[in-house]
C-alpha cells in the first residue's frame, strides 16, 4: 500500500480523536443533568418528609429516557476499546448509574397515563435489552483477551441486575391499572361515607372554620395522599424488591471500587434503598403485632387480575381457519398462564424479600419498646401529653379513611401524622 495513503488515514484518525472530549463532556454533561435531577428529588421528598421520594424532575417520559441514552452512550458503542482501567471503570459506573436510574423510574409510573405506560416501558426496555446485548457481544468476544481477570464479571453483574430491575419493571406496569380502578372506587365509597357523615357544613358566624369542618377536610386529604399513584408504588412489595437489587449493586460496587464518585452513588442511591428502609421499618411495625404466613404470601387479585383477563379474552384477529384460530387461542393461554406463574413468582419473592428482613429485625425493636415504657412509666403525664392523645385519637379516628390495596398494611401513626401535617400547612 503507498505510504500517502497509510499517512492519510493516519491524520483522518487523529482528526476524529480530536473530538472524542467533547463528546465525552457531553456524555457526563447529560448524566450529571439525570443525577441532578435525581438528587432535587430526593432532597425534596426529605424536605417534605416523604421518604418514599416522589419522583417530580426526573420521571420515566421522553426526555428523560433520551437524556438518560446519551448518558449510556459509552455503554453501547462496540468499538470502545476497554484498554485502562478508567475506562473500565466508566463504563461500569454507566452501567450501575442505570441500574440506580431504572429504580427510580419507579414510582414514576404512578403518575403516568395508562396509555402512556405501555409505550415508556417498552421504549426503556429497549435501551436496556440494547445495553445488555451490546455488553454480552463484547464480553464473549473479549473474553480470552482478560481471560484471569475480573473483566467478565464486572460486565456481566450489573447487566443481570438491570433484567431483573426491567423484569419487576414490567411486573409493577401490569399490576398499575388494576390498582388504580381499585384505588377509585374505593375513593368513591369513602366519599359517599364522608359525605353522609358530614351533611353540609357550614362556617360559623364569626367566620372561622371550626373543628368539625377542619377534620372533613382532613378526610379527603388523607384519601387524596393515601391514593396517590406515587404513594401506592412506593407502598409496592415490587417496587421495595427493585430497591434491594439496586442496593445489591450498591454494596457490590463499593466492595470493588470503593467510593468512586461519591456525590453520584451516595445522594441518588439514598433515594432508592430509603424505599426498602422505610418498607422494612413499616413491616416490623405490623410484625409487632404478630403476623401470618398464609396472609403475608398471599396473592391478591390486582396482581394478576390484568394478566388473567388476557388470556382469558378472546382474541381481536379474524382468522377464517378454525383450527388455527384454536392453535393461535392454546399459545396465548399458555403463554399468559406463564407470565402469571412468573408474576406470582415475582411477588412471593418481593414480599419475602421485605418478610424476612423484618422478622430479624422486630426483635430489636420490642426489645427497645419495652425500654422506652419502662422509662416512661416512670415519668409523670403532662399536660401535653394529655392533648397530644386527644389529637391522635381524632387522628386515629380518621384512619378509616386510608385508601389501601387488599393485603396491604394498614400506614404507621407516624406516617398518618406527617400527612395531616401537611394538611395543616396547607
Amino acid at each position: 500500500m503507498d505510504p500517502s495513503y497509510d499517512d492519510f488515514f493516519t491524520r483522518l484518525q487523529d482528526k476524529l480523536d480530536e473530538v472524542m472530549p467533547w463528546i465525552g463532556r457531553y456524555i457526563a454533561a447529560a448524566s450529571t443533568v439525570c443525577t441532578l435531577a435525581m438528587a432535587i428529588d430526593a432532597l425534596n421528598g426529605l424536605w417534605c418528609k416523604k421518604l418514599w421520594f416522589p419522583c417530580k424532575y426526573f420521571s420515566l417520559d421522553a426526555t428523560s429516557l433520551t437524556i438518560l441514552g446519551v448518558a449510556m452512550k459509552l455503554t453501547v458503542d462496540l468499538n470502545t476499546l476497554l484498554v485502562l482501567d478508567s475506562d473500565a471503570l466508566a463504563r461500569l459506573c454507566s452501567l450501575f448509574f442505570m441500574s440506580t436510574a431504572m429504580a427510580n423510574f419507579m414510582l414514576s409510573l404512578g403518575s403516568t397515563k395508562d396509555r402512556e405506560i405501555l409505550m415508556n416501558v417498552v421504549a426503556l426496555g429497549i435501551l436496556v435489552i440494547t445495553i445488555v446485548v451490546n455488553i454480552w457481544i463484547q464480553v464473549f468476544q473479549l473474553e480470552r483477551f482478560y481471560h484471569g481477570t475480573t473483566f467478565v464479571n464486572d460486565q456481566m453483574v450489573p447487566t443481570i441486575l438491570m433484567l431483573l430491575l426491567l423484569v419487576t419493571f414490567a411486573s409493577s406496569a401490569i399490576t398499575l391499572p388494576t390498582s388504580k380502578k381499585s384505588l377509585e372506587a374505593k375513593y368513591q365509597m369513602m366519599h359517599k361515607v364522608a359525605m353522609t357523615e358530614e351533611g353540609m357544613v357550614t362556617r360559623g358566624q364569626d367566620g372561622r372554620i371550626d373543628k368539625q369542618m377542619i377534620n372533613g377536610m382532613k378526610k379527603y386529604w388523607l384519601m387524596a395522599e393515601t391514593s396517590n399513584p406515587q404513594f401506592v408504588m412506593a407502598r409496592s412489595v415490587l417496587c421495595t424488591s427493585s430497591s434491594v437489587i439496586c442496593l445489591f449493586a450498591t454494596l457490590y460496587f463499593l466492595f470493588n471500587y470503593i467510593l468512586v464518585d461519591l456525590f453520584k452513588f451516595g445522594v441518588v442511591r439514598l433515594r432508592s434503598h430509603s424505599v426498602w428502609f422505610t418498607a422494612v421499618r413499616f413491616k416490623c411495625l405490623t410484625t409487632c403485632r404478630g403476623i401470618s404466613l398464609r396472609e403475608e404470601l398471599k396473592i391478591e387479585a390486582h396482581w394478576i387480575q390484568t394478566l388473567v383477563y388476557w388470556r382469558d379474552s378472546f382474541s381481536g384477529l379474524q382468522i377464517q381457519d378454525n383450527k388455527c384460530r384454536r392453535h393461535l387461542h392454546d399459545a396465548k393461554w399458555f403463554a399468559l398462564t406463564f407470565l402469571i406463574g412468573v408474576q406470582i413468582m415475582m411477588v412471593i419473592v418481593s414480599k419475602l424479600l421485605l418478610l424476612i428482613p423484618a422478622l430479624l429485625i422486630t426483635p430489636l425493636i420490642l426489645f427497645f419498646k419495652k425500654l422506652k415504657a419502662r422509662r416512661l412509666s416512670r415519668l409523670t403525664t403532662s399536660n401535653n401529653d394529655i392533648i397530644t392523645e386527644s389529637e391522635g385519637d381524632t387522628e386515629l379516628n380518621l384512619s378509616r379513611f386510608v385508601l389501601l390495596l387488599d393485603g396491604e398494611a394498614d400506614l404507621p401513626e407516624k406516617t398518618l401524622k406527617n400527612i395531616f401535617g401537611q394538611a395543616d400547612k396547607e
